[in-house]
């Protein structure tokens, strides 16, 4: 899995997990909702560390909290 891959998947598992829309989210991490649609839907390619900091606040989680699962653990590498 590519980390981008595991960064959508980590936002919605806590959309999920929270009861989150995306547009809730967005509104709670004082974001605009096209900013977290790009992510999930993987027309943002890198999201900033900042933004994934803003979306972490809205979930109540630290960063370390947000990136401290499996699905970072195993990452592929890459540099192709």
């Amino acid at each position: 899995m590519k980390t981008r891959d595991a960064v959508i998947k980590r936002i919605l598992e806590l959309c999920e997990e929270k009861y989150i829309t995306i547009n809730g989210l967005a509104t709670s991490a004082g974001i605009p909702p096209s900013t977290v649609k790009s992510i999930i839907y993987g027309v943002s390619k890198n999201p900033g560390v900042v933004t994934i900091k803003m979306i972490c606040d809205a979930f109540g989680i630290t960063l370390a909290e947000f990136f401290n699962t499996d699905l970072f653990n195993d990452l592929e590498q890459e540099i192709e």
